[in-house]
């Protein structure tokens, strides 16, 4: 009897803990002719595998508490086992006593490339540099565990971010773009640097505020909900203040706008001028959606 229920306490134990990602792997090839379609499913395979069965931190996770994401890889040439990509990771997270899931994530990285060869073993070492894939594919893992460990609590999500950036520096030396401060303002290098910065601690604490103020609390009272979500949103004005057109201001608005747009054009009605204003002072390229908030 001992036995038994040893087995089920440990077999229970296997079931309810697990990786931190729930993740899609989507690798999309039809620039490519030429060339035998297998390696580009085996890549989508072992990828997701690496995603999905990987541990990435030391937090304890719960099967219902993994992170819905996506990685969809577009592959732009394909060469002797050389890869160009650009890659578009989202990520998602519950919203408190509703079916919706919020998107949290939305990056798009331009600089994606990486050697792959079919069936080789996918081993990631962060305090090395094996393979510049499995760097960026750990490095948005922890980008992904760190920002939705940041909508729960107030920057709750710096020991992954730190994660993030140490691979980022053991990656810098491999010579692959993206790593390094360069002129582009979208790279994993500026990311990853504004994350940790004091500087932006604001954009950290807005995201806090947007979801535990904002969206947690609109299944209770939609008013108060509202009202939290523009707080938010002039919390990210005192950024803009300091740092206009910042990346994370956009890394903010590419996942948020349609959410923000449809909040706002329906349900209680609140103030909506100050909210309308910065606004469009911080995303003016969104100006035509912002019209729409009335």
């Amino acid at each position: 009897m001992k036995l038994k229920l040893l087995f089920f306490t440990l077999f229970f134990a296997v079931i309810v803990t697990a990786q931190e990602l729930k993740a899609t792997v989507v690798v999309n090839y039809d620039k490519i002719t030429n060339v035998n379609s297998q390696i580009f499913k085996s890549l989508e395979k072992q990828f997701s595998d690496f995603l999905n069965n990987t541990k990435f931190t030391e937090k304890e996770t719960k099967m219902n508490e993994r992170i819905p994401c996506s990685f969809f890889l577009f592959i732009n040439s394909f060469n002797s086992n050389e890869f160009e990509a650009t890659m578009q990771i989202t990520s998602s997270r519950p919203v408190f006593n509703s079916n919706y899931t919020s998107p949290v994530l939305n990056l798009n990285d331009k600089e994606v490339s990486f050697r792959y060869i079919e069936s080789e073993n996918f081993v990631f070492d962060q305090n090395s540099f094996t393979s510049n894939l499995l760097s960026i594919g750990a490095f948005y893992a922890n980008i992904i565990i760190g920002s939705d460990a940041d909508t729960f609590s107030n920057k709750g999500g710096t020991d992954y971010f730190q994660k993030a950036l140490n691979i980022a520096n053991v990656a810098q030396s491999s010579g692959y773009a993206g790593w390094v401060q360069t002129g582009k303002k979208q790279n994993r290098f500026n990311l990853i640097s504004d994350l940790m910065s004091n500087t932006f601690d604001a954009y950290r604490e807005a995201m806090y505020f947007y979801h535990i103020k904002g969206l947690d609390v609109m299944a209770l009272d939609v008013k108060q909900g509202k009202q939290g979500i523009i707080q938010s949103i002039d919390i990210l004005y005192q950024v803009h203040k300091v740092r206009p057109n910042s990346l994370l201001a956009r890394t903010f608005f590419d996942a948020k706008t349609d959410e923000i747009v449809s909040i706002f054009t329906g349900g209680p009605v609140v103030d909506l001028t100050v909210l309308t204003e910065n606004l469009k002072s911080i995303s003016p390229l969104n100006g035509s959606k912002w019209n729409k908030i009335r």
